[in-house]
């Protein structure tokens, strides 16, 4: 038996490869699935089943097109209602995979269809669960996420139920057996898991918090729940796609992968009103871009980030890539179903400003030159995460977290210059292109931001959490 874990470090996302004896089985695959296709050619196996641990919120999965291309079943646990043909299992039904068992394990909570699978080697030996959002390393599932689609699935309904399934289903299971979650750091289905993306069973029962044995309910509720943030706004919309169906990649890629000259390209942004989306990193962005476009960098959690910005899932986008990368910034976008591509600029950037057609700059500042400017008291706006900023920041900084920043434009004066910064120039530089878009022109921004700032003698505020008082 072989068991992998492909894990996708931008959007911190893990699918899962079992083959044994020509047969092999994908969970909880990504949108394009011709990766696991080839994985499994390369082994002289057949996919047999594709197993879903949930409707994910976070992610558009590529169970559709990966048994379309396969002919592999699709899998979900008990209560799922899928639009579309799949085999709903029974909690405990086996699943033979070559000679590897794999066993259902409902464990609803995060949402109520939410299934652990047990595998079972040839040998009959547990090996490992694969718990999908149930449980991370370091962590559990967010238990309100499933109210924004069904509102009587309250997050304190579903953290009780969450408790029953650690408790009941995954606690007296072996300690031995090596935990395969859906996610590591940096997902927001959980508040504090670990950059490990695996571990044993046995030794997340003696550090994470919500496998304390002395737990009551109550006190599970209450830390669970505690200092949870809103989860960005696409999370629904994947949620039903996943659920309801989606169109396949190819014809996604098929219409997004349309090369459009520079002329071109000015007529279809005039005539058709896409969102321009500009993947070139921050600092090459800075430099030259074209007017009314958004940057947002390929190069760091850019999916997260188109799902966070843009509201419309369905938003029509013009692509301006490093050439070479306009397929990768499509499937990108797909894996969050930003599905509406419809073609990019031939060339890049510089085939654009070869034709002379106008051009726009972002002014920026290095960590020294902000330091001297900050000695006239200028304004200075924060745009990293308010736990970011409430752990340290520029003394007298404004805080308008990038999420927040159509919310609160009336922040950001038009009469009077102010600096903008996040940690190292990646957020803010999407601030900043969205602010040029809507007409600010009062403003320079901060290269490194304050990762860089730190090193400099500007007067700085750090919070510490008070001691509790017994």
């Amino acid at each position: 038996m072989k068991i992998q874990q492909i894990y996708t470090g931008c959007i911190a996302h893990a699918a899962y490869y079992l083959e044994s004896n020509g047969e092999a089985a994908i969970f909880d695959p990504l949108r394009e699935v011709q990766p696991y296709i080839d994985r499994a050619t390369a082994d002289g196996a057949s996919i047999k089943y594709v197993f879903e641990t949930h409707f994910h919120a976070d992610f558009v999965s590529g169970h559709l097109d990966l048994a379309a291309k396969t002919g592999a079943t699709i899998v979900y646990g008990p209560t799922a209602k899928p639009g579309f043909e799949a085999h709903v299992a029974t909690d405990g039904e086996l699943f033979n995979v070559g000679k590897a068992k794999v066993k259902v394990i409902h464990t609803p909570g995060h949402t109520m269809e939410s299934t652990t699978y047990l595998v079972i080697d040839e040998n009959g030996k547990e090996h490992g669960i694969i718990t999908g959002d149930t449980l991370f390393i370091g962590d559990v599932g967010r238990p309100d996420l499933a109210q924004h689609v069904i509102a009587d699935l309250t997050e304190d309904k579903l953290a009780g139920h969450l408790f029953d399934s650690l408790r009941n289903k995954i606690m007296p299971l072996s300690d031995d057996l090596i935990v395969y979650p859906n996610h590591g750091a940096g997902s927001a289905c959980g508040k504090n898991m670990s950059k490990e993306t695996t571990d044993t069973l046995g030794n997340q029962k003696r550090t994470n918090y919500a496998l304390r044995p002395d737990m009551t309910k109550e006190e599970f509720k209450k830390e669970l729940l505690t200092g949870l943030t809103a989860p960005p706004g696409y999370f629904p919309k994947n949620v039903l796609m996943n659920i309801q169906g989606y169109e396949s990649l190819d014809r996604v890629m098929d219409r997004g992968m349309r090369a459009l000259n520079a002329a071109d390209f000015e007529v279809v942004a005039n005539e058709e009103l896409p969102l321009v989306l500009d993947t070139r990193p921050a600092e090459v962005f800075a430099k030259g871009f074209i007017p009314n476009s958004v940057n947002i960098g390929l190069d760091s959690n850019f999916a997260m980030w188109v799902g966070e910005m843009v509201p419309d899932i369905k938003q029509a986008i013009l692509l301006v890539t490093e050439p070479g990368r306009e397929e990768e910034s499509i499937i990108r976008l797909s894996r969050v179903g930003y599905d509406n591509t419809i073609g990019f600029l031939q060339g890049g950037f510089e085939a654009w400003k070869a034709t002379g057609k106008e051009v726009d700059t972002v002014d920026r500042i290095n960590a020294a030159e902000f330091a001297k400017r900050y000695t006239a008291g200028p304004i200075v706006i924060d745009v990293r995460k308010k736990s970011e900023f409430d752990s340290e920041h520029v003394v007298d900084a404004i805080n308008v977290p990038l999420n927040q920043i159509s919310q609160h434009l009336a922040q950001f004066p038009k009469d009077k210059p102010f600096i903008l910064h996040c940690a190292g120039g990646y957020r803010s530089m999407i601030a900043a292109s969205i602010l040029k878009q809507r007409g600010w022109e009062n403003f320079v921004d901060v290269e490194g931001g304050f990762n860089a700032i730190k090193d400099t003698d500007v007067r700085r505020t750090e919070y510490v959490c008070p001691t509790t008082m017994l």
